[in-house]
Protein backbone atom coordinates (compact mmCIF):
# COMPACT_ATOMS: atom_id res chain seq x y z
CA UNK A 1 0.00 0.00 0.00
CA UNK A 2 1.46 3.36 -1.04
CA UNK A 3 1.86 6.25 1.35
CA UNK A 4 -0.68 8.34 -0.64
CA UNK A 5 -3.26 5.54 -0.51
CA UNK A 6 -2.83 5.22 3.25
CA UNK A 7 -3.36 8.97 3.65
CA UNK A 8 -6.48 8.86 1.43
CA UNK A 9 -7.98 5.98 3.38
CA UNK A 10 -7.28 7.78 6.64
CA UNK A 11 -9.03 10.91 5.37
CA UNK A 12 -12.06 8.88 4.26
CA UNK A 13 -12.26 7.29 7.72
CA UNK A 14 -12.17 10.72 9.39
CA UNK A 15 -14.93 12.07 7.13
CA UNK A 16 -17.13 9.03 7.78
CA UNK A 17 -16.60 9.36 11.52
CA UNK A 18 -17.61 13.04 11.46
CA UNK A 19 -20.73 12.34 9.39
CA UNK A 20 -21.68 9.49 11.70
CA UNK A 21 -21.30 11.72 14.75
CA UNK A 22 -23.53 14.40 13.23
CA UNK A 23 -26.23 11.90 12.32
CA UNK A 24 -26.15 10.37 15.80
CA UNK A 25 -26.10 13.66 17.69
CA UNK A 26 -29.86 14.06 17.88
CA UNK A 27 -30.82 10.38 17.97
CA UNK A 28 -32.13 8.73 21.07
CA UNK A 29 -30.44 5.47 22.15
CA UNK A 30 -33.88 3.93 22.65
CA UNK A 31 -34.79 4.27 18.98
CA UNK A 32 -34.60 1.44 16.52
CA UNK A 33 -31.71 1.67 14.11
CA UNK A 34 -33.78 0.09 11.34
CA UNK A 35 -33.82 2.69 8.59
CA UNK A 36 -36.63 0.84 6.83
CA UNK A 37 -38.98 1.98 9.61
CA UNK A 38 -38.75 5.60 8.49
CA UNK A 39 -42.51 6.05 8.35
CA UNK A 40 -42.45 7.30 4.76
CA UNK A 41 -45.39 6.21 2.63
CA UNK A 42 -47.52 4.88 5.45
CA UNK A 43 -49.68 6.77 7.89
CA UNK A 44 -48.86 6.66 11.59
CA UNK A 45 -51.44 5.45 14.09
CA UNK A 46 -53.59 8.56 14.56
CA UNK A 47 -54.57 7.60 18.11
CA UNK A 48 -50.89 7.56 19.10
CA UNK A 49 -49.76 10.49 16.97
CA UNK A 50 -52.17 12.97 18.57
CA UNK A 51 -53.57 12.23 22.01
CA UNK A 52 -56.57 14.06 23.50
CA UNK A 53 -54.16 15.95 25.78
CA UNK A 54 -51.56 16.73 23.08
CA UNK A 55 -50.66 20.41 22.87
CA UNK A 56 -52.12 22.17 19.86
CA UNK A 57 -50.27 25.38 19.06
CA UNK A 58 -52.73 26.23 16.28
CA UNK A 59 -56.05 24.65 15.38
CA UNK A 60 -57.86 24.39 12.05
CA UNK A 61 -61.61 24.13 12.41
CA UNK A 62 -61.99 21.66 9.56
CA UNK A 63 -59.22 19.40 10.90
CA UNK A 64 -58.18 18.58 7.35
CA UNK A 65 -54.41 18.97 7.82
CA UNK A 66 -52.43 18.34 10.99
CA UNK A 67 -48.69 18.86 11.43
CA UNK A 68 -47.15 17.11 14.42
CA UNK A 69 -43.62 17.86 15.60
CA UNK A 70 -41.68 15.69 18.03
CA UNK A 71 -39.11 18.07 19.47
CA UNK A 72 -36.29 18.45 21.95
CA UNK A 73 -36.01 21.96 23.38
CA UNK A 74 -32.23 21.59 23.70
CA UNK A 75 -31.78 20.38 20.12
CA UNK A 76 -30.05 22.91 17.84
CA UNK A 77 -31.84 21.52 14.79
CA UNK A 78 -35.19 22.07 16.54
CA UNK A 79 -34.20 25.65 17.30
CA UNK A 80 -33.28 26.14 13.63
CA UNK A 81 -36.69 24.76 12.59
CA UNK A 82 -38.57 26.87 15.15
CA UNK A 83 -38.80 30.13 13.10
CA UNK A 84 -39.88 28.15 10.03
CA UNK A 85 -42.67 26.48 12.01
CA UNK A 86 -43.73 29.87 13.38
CA UNK A 87 -43.88 31.34 9.86
CA UNK A 88 -45.95 28.41 8.64
CA UNK A 89 -48.29 28.68 11.59
CA UNK A 90 -48.92 32.29 10.65
CA UNK A 91 -49.26 31.57 6.95
CA UNK A 92 -51.67 28.68 7.48
CA UNK A 93 -53.57 30.10 10.44
CA UNK A 94 -57.05 28.62 10.57
CA UNK A 95 -56.22 26.06 7.87
CA UNK A 96 -53.63 23.79 9.49
CA UNK A 97 -53.41 22.37 13.00
CA UNK A 98 -49.92 22.36 14.53
CA UNK A 99 -49.26 19.96 17.41
CA UNK A 100 -46.20 19.99 19.65
CA UNK A 101 -44.99 16.81 21.31
CA UNK A 102 -42.04 16.37 23.64
CA UNK A 103 -39.15 14.11 22.68
CA UNK A 104 -36.21 14.97 24.97
CA UNK A 105 -33.01 13.18 23.94
CA UNK A 106 -31.49 11.46 27.00
CA UNK A 107 -27.97 12.68 26.18
CA UNK A 108 -29.15 16.31 26.43
CA UNK A 109 -28.79 17.10 30.12
CA UNK A 110 -31.41 19.85 30.30
CA UNK A 111 -33.87 18.67 27.65
CA UNK A 112 -36.22 16.77 29.96
CA UNK A 113 -35.99 19.50 32.61
CA UNK A 114 -36.89 22.10 29.96
CA UNK A 115 -39.82 20.01 28.74
CA UNK A 116 -41.16 19.72 32.28
CA UNK A 117 -40.82 23.49 32.70
CA UNK A 118 -42.88 24.05 29.56
CA UNK A 119 -45.44 21.53 30.74
CA UNK A 120 -45.63 23.19 34.17
CA UNK A 121 -46.10 26.58 32.48
CA UNK A 122 -48.93 25.11 30.41
CA UNK A 123 -50.88 24.58 33.62
CA UNK A 124 -50.97 28.34 33.99
CA UNK A 125 -51.82 29.01 30.34
CA UNK A 126 -48.24 29.90 29.42
CA UNK A 127 -47.12 26.90 27.38
CA UNK A 128 -46.43 28.85 24.21
CA UNK A 129 -44.68 31.66 26.06
CA UNK A 130 -42.32 29.22 27.79
CA UNK A 131 -41.85 27.18 24.60
CA UNK A 132 -40.75 30.33 22.76
CA UNK A 133 -38.54 31.39 25.64
CA UNK A 134 -36.67 28.10 25.56
CA UNK A 135 -35.79 28.41 21.90
CA UNK A 136 -35.03 32.13 22.03
CA UNK A 137 -32.49 31.55 24.83
CA UNK A 138 -31.23 28.07 23.91
CA UNK A 139 -27.74 29.30 23.00
CA UNK A 140 -27.21 30.41 26.60
CA UNK A 141 -28.13 27.09 28.26
CA UNK A 142 -28.12 24.33 25.64
CA UNK A 143 -25.42 21.74 25.01
CA UNK A 144 -24.05 22.02 28.54
CA UNK A 145 -23.44 19.37 31.18
CA UNK A 146 -24.60 21.50 34.12
CA UNK A 147 -28.16 21.79 35.34
CA UNK A 148 -30.01 24.93 34.28
CA UNK A 149 -32.78 24.58 36.82
CA UNK A 150 -32.17 28.12 38.08
CA UNK A 151 -32.22 29.43 34.51
CA UNK A 152 -35.63 27.89 33.87
CA UNK A 153 -36.91 29.08 37.22
CA UNK A 154 -35.87 32.57 36.13
CA UNK A 155 -37.91 32.20 32.94
CA UNK A 156 -40.98 31.33 34.99
CA UNK A 157 -40.50 34.49 37.04
CA UNK A 158 -40.07 36.59 33.90
CA UNK A 159 -43.34 35.20 32.55
CA UNK A 160 -45.10 36.20 35.76
CA UNK A 161 -46.07 32.68 36.78
CA UNK A 162 -47.30 31.80 40.24
CA UNK A 163 -43.97 30.44 41.43
CA UNK A 164 -45.35 28.24 44.19
CA UNK A 165 -47.64 26.50 41.72
CA UNK A 166 -44.93 26.37 39.06
CA UNK A 167 -42.48 24.69 41.43
CA UNK A 168 -45.09 22.15 42.53
CA UNK A 169 -46.11 21.33 38.96
CA UNK A 170 -42.51 21.28 37.69
CA UNK A 171 -41.48 18.70 40.29
CA UNK A 172 -44.75 16.75 40.18
CA UNK A 173 -44.08 13.14 39.04
CA UNK A 174 -47.21 13.47 36.89
CA UNK A 175 -45.47 16.16 34.85
CA UNK A 176 -42.46 13.94 34.21
CA UNK A 177 -44.86 11.12 33.30
CA UNK A 178 -46.66 13.41 30.83
CA UNK A 179 -43.37 14.29 29.08
CA UNK A 180 -42.27 10.65 29.03
CA UNK A 181 -45.60 9.58 27.54
CA UNK A 182 -44.93 11.84 24.55
CA UNK A 183 -41.45 10.38 24.18
CA UNK A 184 -42.72 6.82 24.35
CA UNK A 185 -45.34 7.59 21.71
CA UNK A 186 -42.58 8.99 19.53
CA UNK A 187 -40.55 5.81 19.93
CA UNK A 188 -43.61 3.71 19.09
CA UNK A 189 -44.02 5.75 15.90
CA UNK A 190 -40.40 5.21 14.90
CA UNK A 191 -39.08 8.64 15.85
CA UNK A 192 -35.30 8.38 16.08
CA UNK A 193 -34.25 12.00 16.42
CA UNK A 194 -35.42 15.58 16.48
CA UNK A 195 -37.11 17.39 14.97
CA UNK A 196 -39.39 14.79 13.39
CA UNK A 197 -42.47 16.03 11.56
CA UNK A 198 -45.62 14.18 10.57
CA UNK A 199 -48.12 15.72 8.15
CA UNK A 200 -51.46 13.93 8.27
CA UNK A 201 -49.72 10.94 9.74
CA UNK A 202 -47.00 10.70 7.11
CA UNK A 203 -43.37 11.66 7.49
CA UNK A 204 -42.24 13.59 4.41
CA UNK A 205 -38.64 14.34 3.50
CA UNK A 206 -38.21 17.99 4.52
CA UNK A 207 -35.00 19.78 3.64
CA UNK A 208 -36.35 23.33 3.34
CA UNK A 209 -39.33 25.54 4.02
CA UNK A 210 -40.37 24.99 0.40
CA UNK A 211 -40.47 21.23 0.99
CA UNK A 212 -42.56 21.80 4.10
CA UNK A 213 -45.02 24.04 2.26
CA UNK A 214 -45.26 21.63 -0.65
CA UNK A 215 -46.16 18.77 1.71
CA UNK A 216 -48.82 20.88 3.43
CA UNK A 217 -50.25 22.14 0.13
CA UNK A 218 -50.47 18.60 -1.19
CA UNK A 219 -52.63 17.62 1.78
CA UNK A 220 -54.78 20.75 1.55
CA UNK A 221 -55.42 20.01 -2.13
CA UNK A 222 -56.88 16.55 -1.44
Amino acid sequence: MTKNLKISLALVAVVLAVVGALLAANRTPDASADASDSGEGKAADASVLVRPDSHRLSTAKDGKVTVVEFLDLECESCRAAFPVVEELREEYAGRVTFVMRYFPIPSHKNAELAARAVEAASRQGKLEAMYRKMYETQESWGDQQVSHEETFRGFAKELGLDMKKFEADWKDPATAKRVEKDRQDGLALGVQGTPTFFINGKRPQIQSKQDFKAAIEAELAK
